[in-house]
């Protein structure tokens, strides 16, 4: 969770403006911060250059550290903390999205029942939502209503340190829907382990599965995961230990088993550095990790068999690269480069995997999380 409380103390301007014709995919893009600072900002992408162009920014959403979409495209969520770290409860914002302008109406929030609330996700149904607390160690599901609206928690579950005592060390830092919608996985940094929870998609509640979880290599830090496009591996970047684990998915049983654990950064580095995202491409070919402190993106080929094959370690033009979004066609890398205020834009080598850079960084205010609706 490093870099998380590194905030600028302005908002930097930007002209809002209508949509264009032709448009490419909306991007949304947090801006994390209390006050003036927090706010969802909504760009138009073009497909054929790479540049975000501004249209419409909604404020006073507090804290915005991460998003979620629904499989429809009408709804949108976040968490939302006036205190984010504090003792109080935090909470999960819906937001109905407005045509392709940009615009987000408000319908409304639900207690997240932890703190520091990381992580928010929605099922392909768009009938339930999960959550993550990291401060408080633990995972929450809520029903979503018709109306994109969101019903009180109908399950809550607090992580526990091995040996069964006090959940001190538990640090839960995503909550991930598998790619059947019957498994949610939820990497807890302190538990070193990812937690298995099976999903009743009827009810939106999550019982601990069996097996109820997947021990990584010692000091990795699980934080975020993701699926392969074709089902059967699954991917977690390791914060603590600036690497990336594949992992074998069996379907049928939920279980996870690690297959592969490789470096993010040069064998040379020696400074510090903190892993935060990864993404794969739509076709499954490439994987792209981000490291906070080397302030660069690693870049895997997939192969046959899920493995990875380090491609090469590109800047990331900004520093702590905290959150990473892939269009549709696979054509196109945004990075959320947090402490720096900036979203790079890079064009990928379909063939290669590799990076080039699309032009200057579009500035904005601490963007912690990019959500593309295509």
């Amino acid at each position: 969770m490093r870099y998380l409380f590194l905030l600028p103390a302005v908002v930097l301007p930007m002209l809002f403006v209508s949509p264009s014709r032709g448009a490419g995919p909306v991007a949304f893009i947090t801006s994390f911060g209390g006050g003036e600072v927090g706010a969802i900002n909504a760009f138009e992408f073009d497909l054929a250059s790479g540049a975000l162009k501004p249209l419409k920014q909604t404020k006073g959403v507090a804290n915005p550290f991460f998003l979620a979409l629904s499989s429809d495209g009408k709804f949108l969520y976040s968490n939302y903390s006036t205190n984010f770290g504090g003792k109080e409860p935090e909470e999960v914002a819906a937001f109905e999205i407005v045509g392709r302008t940009g615009e987000l109406k408000a319908l409304n929030r639900q207690s997240a029942r932890g703190t520091v609330t990381c992580y928010v996700d929605i099922d392909a149904t768009g009938r339930t939502a999960v959550a993550a607390n990291y401060g408080s160690g633990s995972t929450v599901s809520l029903p979503v209503k018709a109306d994109g609206s969101l019903g009180e928690a109908v399950s809550f579950f607090e992580h526990l340190k091995p040996g069964g005592d006090a959940k001190t060390k538990s640090h839960a830092h995503a909550a991930v829907v598998g790619p059947d919608n019957r498994y949610v996985y939820v990497p807890d940094l302190g538990l070193n382990r990812v937690l298995v929870y099976r999903l009743d998609g009827a009810t939106s509640k999550l019982t601990p599965n069996d097996p109820p979880y997947t021990d990584f290599p010692a000091g990795a830090g699980p934080r975020h995961l993701t699926f392969h496009p074709g089902g059967k591996f699954a991917y977690v970047i390791n914060e603590q230990g600036n690497s990336v684990t594949a992992l074998a998915y069996d379907g049928t049983t939920g279980a996870l088993a690690v297959k592969q654990t490789l470096s993010t950064l040069p064998a040379d580095f020696t400074g510090k550095s903190y892993c935060a995202d990864l993404k794969i491409t739509p076709d499954g070919k490439f994987l792209y990790g981000t490291n906070r402190g080397h302030d660069s993106i690693a870049i895997y080929r997939i192969g046959e068999d899920g493995k990875l094959t380090l491609v090469g370690i590109e800047p990331s033009l900004g520093k702590g690269p905290q959150n990473l979004a892939i269009t549709a066609d696979g054509k196109w890398l945004l990075c959320a480069n947090m402490p720096s205020s900036n979203v790079a834009v890079f064009r990928i080598d379909a063939a290669k995997g590799t990076l080039k850079s699309a032009g200057e960084p579009t500035a904005l205010a601490s963007p912690s999380c990019i959500m593309l609706l295509e």
